[in-house]
């Protein structure tokens, strides 16, 4: 992870929650978003000088009660407060949850039977780098047409086979991602939110991966990691222009496997009637799941 993912964490949750949200009075004409430091700081019972050393990384262990107590000014969610209290047990920088494992590319057989499951629906199993470890022919047919299952990672010295298929890859290196995803900022946002969402530099397959993407995508990429935290949204929408169904809007849901899986799975259903009737020419006919890897 970065050098102060705790002070970015606590910065951005501050600075995203407004007076009213926090029952405070809007006051003044504020030159910042969200809340001061000062009004966190009376909220959850701390000095401001100990909440500017949090943001700032000269402080990385608050205790336990001072966590719950900024958990509860700052309104966090259950997902914000597991990565809140995940931040401050991974404040050392050697330390990975993952090990030096790689990156999983192999499935379970009841996982593999779930996918299977789910056909037509385009659905896919990304690991902790965002390869597409296994995907339904639903997903395949929907994706192919803009390029995406061509963004493998580079053939290897010891195998010579590419990769593969890796969706920040794809997202920042691939002129073809930025018209196929209407809204790439936000896509690009979330991937990065992915990404940062474990050990990342910590764990050595995936700071491979940023610096990659660092050296190819340059600020796209790297203003993203100093500005975005590790905070993925487990829904939403995406608008995706496909060459032959035009525009869809697609919801999707984000689903996480346990650990030692290591994999999170993405379904997207159609989000209106339109997206409902193009998608289903678009998924059609429904065959086999496509696995990427064993």
């Amino acid at each position: 992870m970065s050098q102060n993912e705790l002070g970015l964490f606590l910065r951005t949750r501050r600075q995203a929650l407004s007076p009213a949200e926090a029952g405070l009075p809007a006051g003044p004409r504020r030159r910042t978003p969200g809340l001061r430091r000062s009004e966190v700081a009376a909220l959850a019972g701390v000095s401001v000088e100990y909440l500017t050393r949090l943001e700032q990384g000269r402080d990385r262990r608050p205790s336990l009660q001072v966590l719950n107590a900024l958990a509860d000014a700052l309104r966090l969610t259950a997902a914000e407060r597991a990565r809140l209290y995940q931040l401050t047990k991974a404040a050392n920088p050697g330390f990975s949850c993952l090990g030096q494992r790689p990156p999983q590319r192999a499935l379970r057989p009841t996982v593999r039977a779930l996918l299977n499951r789910l056909e037509p629906t385009p659905a896919v199993l990304l690991n902790e780098i965002t390869d597409l470890v296994a995907y339904t022919e639903g997903y395949e047919r929907l994706v192919g047409p803009i390029g995406l299952l061509a963004a493998t990672s580079p053939a290897t010295a010891a195998d010579g086979q590419a990769g593969p298929p890796n969706l920040a890859r794809y997202v920042f290196t691939d002129e073809r991602a930025r018209a196929a995803f209407l809204d790439w900022d936000r896509v690009a946002d979330e991937l990065v939110a992915a990404l940062k969402h474990g050990p990342f530099r910590a764990h050595p397959a995936t700071a491979a991966l940023a610096d990659e993407l660092a050296a190819v995508a340059g600020d796209a990429f790297t203003r993203r990691v100093e500005a975005i935290p590790g905070l993925a949204p487990a829904t939403g929408i995406l608008r995706l222009a496909h060459p032959a169904a035009g525009v869809l809007r697609l919801a999707y849901e984000a689903l996480e496997l346990s650990p030692d899986d290591g994999l999170r799975l993405l379904v997207y259903l159609p989000a209106d009637a339109a997206t409902d009737a193009a998608l289903d020419r678009v998924t059609r006919p429904a065959r086999s799941l496509q696995l990427v890897a064993g």
